[in-house]
């Protein structure tokens, strides 16, 4: 149960996004192949649907599209280092392993713990054990080399200004440097501060975010937190199994649309 995998709050999302993926991975008209999430998934004693309700595919659509995007920095990097920060159970490490790339992999020590009952560091995959926003994880990393920071549902749980101090923070760190992260709505994240807040089904309240931002207005804001040396390219999410349909159909028909909807942004620095 819960309390026996001692994880709470923002830690325990990791069991949603394992749910979903290891859930899509299992189906035979599976998009999405993740035999670790399965494993993993598959030896836990925790009430995933009872929590979460029932699978749909959204983390496993966003895992797809976080992959395909570091597939393509490591045909180019194939020695450079990924940075994983809030990790969790994501096996991304193992599944875009090239014999090559070095990782590491960040988060807070209750939800390392959980991890490494699955996933054995290595000596090119580093478990780093604390706060993201902190930054000392950073020293762990060759700044002189080219660099991958990845942040799956992390950052909208955070407050705007720990949102851009980090960001600032690894952007003056590593010259070759390429961030990916996922975004909500604005009214997202008040919907899960509000005081009824969000509830996923009656047992599991989604945890309060802080940071929301639209489509729209994230170029200009990451902009005027790094500079215009850098490109931000919006990754919208495709329509996602045990989704209504509706909400698809409603996504697709109007392209203001995506102003309220989450999705991923990938920053590229140009270069000069």
């Amino acid at each position: 149960m819960a309390d026996h995998l001692d994880v709470h709050g923002v830690s325990e999302t990791m069991l949603w996004t394992l749910y979903n993926r290891a859930s899509e991975s299992l189906r035979d008209d599976a998009f999405f192949h993740d035999r670790d999430a399965e494993r993993i998934f598959e030896a836990l004693d925790y009430p995933f649907e009872r929590h979460f309700g029932a699978a749909d595919s959204s983390h496993a659509a966003r895992a797809l599209a976080f992959d395909a995007v570091l597939s393509a920095w490591l045909a180019k990097h194939p020695d450079g280092t990924v940075v994983e920060l809030g990790c969790g159970l994501e096996t991304q490490c193992l599944r875009l392993d090239n014999g090559q790339v070095r990782w590491l992999a960040v988060d807070m020590p209750q939800a390392m713990a959980l991890r490494e009952r699955f996933i054995t560091p290595h000596a090119r995959l580093h478990h780093w054990r604390g706060d993201a926003c902190a930054l000392q994880w950073m020293d762990a990393v060759d700044a002189a080399g080219p660099v991958f920071v990845s942040a799956q549902g992390l950052l909208m749980y955070l407050h705007p200004d720990q949102v851009r101090a980090l960001l600032q923070g690894v952007a003056a760190r590593f010259a070759q440097l390429e961030v990916m992260f996922d975004v909500v709505p604005p009214w997202v994240a008040l919907l899960t501060q509000s005081p009824a807040g969000l509830w996923k089904t009656a047992h599991y309240r989604v945890p309060p975010m802080h940071w929301g931002i639209n489509a729209s207005a994230l170029p200009g804001r990451l902009r005027q937190w790094l500079g215009p040396q850098w490109e931000v390219h919006w990754i919208d999410y495709p329509p996602c199994r045990g989704l209504p349909a509706w909400y698809s159909q409603w996504a697709m028909a109007w392209p203001w649309s995506r102003e309220l909807l989450p999705g991923m942004a990938h920053l590229q620095r140009r270069l000069r």
